[in-house]
């Protein structure tokens, strides 16, 4: 099996693991710091499958341009109270989250 093969078969593993769920339901995850926002014009399964693989320059670059970062308690708080439903993924010890809104279901 190819290497290129090898990461499509990853990233298909990984967008399998991906979940529509309740914000309330990862106030755990929040609260020890573990929850991290991906900008909604990010691909979610790329973000996490590129964590998962340790690219560290991408995630850097993603980082820097505040496109990944730790959930705010601002933004905690408004998903709280409007009882917001996000896509999640876990790349551990991490809890990927994306706000669900130009997200397409398939």
């Amino acid at each position: 099996m190819t290497t290129k093969n090898q990461k499509e078969i990853l990233r298909a593993k990984v967008n399998l693991e991906t979940s529509c769920i309740a914000w309330k339901e990862l106030q755990r995850f929040f609260a020890s710091g573990a929850a991290i926002q991906v900008s909604n014009d990010l691909d979610l399964v790329e973000v996490a499958f590129q964590i998962s693989e340790d690219n560290k320059k991408q995630v850097a670059q993603w980082l820097s341009e505040g496109k990944v970062g730790a959930v705010t308690d601002t933004q905690a708080l408004t998903w709280y109270e409007a009882d917001t439903e996000v896509w999640a993924v876990v790349v551990s010890p991490y809890v990927l989250v994306q706000e669900m809104k130009n997200v397409l279901h398939s």
